[in-house]
């Protein structure tokens, strides 16, 4: 590596506050992945790809093309306010491996090399795709406006899946996954079962205390209508908002049940960069709903989760026998059911609504997440753009678990998500998605930003009128 490019310059921004320097190079060096060796794996993945039934259309379309307007740098969080770094640039991130493809695949690329963009791929190549595509929180707003549609988001997850083959995977994507499949606990934070049930056991009391009612999570239930499953680290880091969601299908007189074992965690980071896990991780779960005999997969508050099932799950697991849905679907139509009553003067507070990538832009579930918000809530306030024109928090594609680009996650990734927050003078912004959470909570920490980030069932538990209820001590919102 080239000492000079190591790190780049320290910018500052419209306002003229220096952001730190940010190492080029940070990720690589922090990873325990292997240094040579990758050359050939990587492009025997690649040759796959290009011929694979769901892949080989789109990407040739894409890395045929580019027009080199810069469109997508303009609309991208991380260059939309700055492109002096041309590592981040959308395009620059994907002609890395353009050139490779046009060297490999194309007659003029063959013929004429580097005159026509195309080069061989090189160990030194392979680094700086490592950096470049673990930068890109794939998102997809760069899409929105390319003249030739050229998806950059799947472009990177191409580069990513490739670099996986090459043994080139970030920790902490490869300890969740082996403790998901390989552990004992079949889930990605390796919480032993009894621990699980423990924490359902607490929930429960918590519940049964904020409402005097007999709300509780039904743990293992056969025959039930809806299979609930959430990240597992929702039922520590989560909680209120996961009990917001027990006792909304406690108020609707839903049949449901949450599951032990593999059963127990939504999470799926295959569909962040290899398809291999994320095939295994989704029939594992799959295997665990026909074996309760539920008619309904429901996801959690979580973005990532219901991209891989809605998107993946029929692809990569068959013909279905079971509906899947998000939450976010199931709450909006008990409300418009009127299977529950919500009065949302209880949430007087100004309210804004993150929308995560993977729900709307990529979900078309904007507007589902508004009719819910807006039901429970009197305050609302939109954040401008939203909606399918919303800015990523920072911290999505899995990026907001990589603790080695903390600092490009609060100095770059989110510094126009707390441009958002900031103008929209709200005191609570509801974000359903566990990731976009963490990384909405770090970003107002390290901003100083004077606002509480929680679910939207946090706010909808707040809400919830039950019939023949006596009173009650909820407290989701301080």
């Amino acid at each position: 590596m080239n000492e000079k490019n190591q790190s780049a310059e320290a910018k500052e921004d419209k306002k003229g506050k220096p952001r730190r320097t940010i190492d080029k190079y940070q990720l690589f060096r922090a990873a325990h992945v292997p240094k040579e060796g990758r050359v050939k794996p990587f492009l025997e993945c690649l040759d796959k790809v290009v011929k694979h039934e769901l892949y080989q259309f789109p990407l040739k379309l894409y890395l045929d093309t580019c027009a080199k307007c810069n469109n997508c740098a303009t609309l991208c969080h991380i260059t939309c306010d700055d492109q002096s770094n041309p590592n981040w640039l959308p395009a620059k991130r994907s002609d890395l491996l353009r050139k490779v493809y046009k060297r490999r695949y194309t007659l003029l690329g063959k013929l004429l090399g580097r005159l026509v963009g195309a080069e061989d791929l090189t160990e030194e190549l392979v680094d700086e795709m490592y950096e470049s595509f673990y930068r890109c929180t794939m998102c997809r707003r760069c899409a929105l406006e390319c003249p030739m549609g050229v998806d950059n988001s799947l472009i990177t997850r191409i580069g990513r899946f490739c670099l996986s083959e090459a043994g080139m995977v970030p920790h902490n994507f490869k300890v969740s996954v082996d403790s998901q499949l390989k552990g004992p606990t079949r889930n990605t934070s390796a919480i032993p079962e009894r621990a699980f049930l423990d924490t359902i056991e607490f929930l429960n009391e918590e519940m049964q205390e904020m409402t005097g009612l007999p709300i509780e999570f039904p743990v293992n239930v056969k025959g039930a209508d809806i299979l609930f499953v959430a990240p597992v680290s929702d039922y520590i880091m989560e909680a209120d908002t996961l009990m917001g969601i027990a006792m909304t299908l406690y108020a609707a007189g839903a049949s449901w049940t949450i599951a032990t074992g593999a059963g127990s965690d939504a999470i799926n980071y295959g569909v962040f960069y290899d398809d291999n896990w994320l095939k295994e991780i989704m029939v594992q779960l799959h295997d665990v709903v026909r074996d309760l005999g539920v008619k309904k997969l429901v996801i959690g508050e979580c973005g990532h989760a219901t991209k891989a099932q809605k998107v993946f799950a029929e692809y990569f697991s068959g013909k279905l026998d079971f509906e899947i849905k998000n939450i976010m679907e199931v709450t909006a139509q008990y409300i418009k059911e009127g299977r529950i009553k919500l009065d949302p003067s209880r949430n007087p507070e100004p309210v804004t609504l993150h929308d995560p990538c993977n729900l709307s832009r990529m979900g078309g579930l904007a507007d589902t997440l508004r009719f819910v918000l807006r039901s429970a809530v009197s305050n609302f306030v939109e954040m401008e753009p939203h909606g399918n024109e919303n800015y990523c928090c920072g911290g999505g594609g899995g990026t907001v678990g990589f603790e080695e680009i903390y600092d490009f996650r609060m100095e770059v990734g989110g510094r126009k998500k707390v441009q958002q927050l900031r103008e929209t003078g709200a005191k609570i912004v509801a974000a359903p998605c566990a990731n976009c959470k963490k990384q909405l909570r770090e970003l107002v920490d390290y901003h100083g930003l004077n606002m509480e980030v929680v679910g939207i069932h946090d706010l909808v538990a707040k809400a919830l009128v039950f019939d023949k209820a006596p009173g009650r001590k909820i407290e989701v919102v301080k």
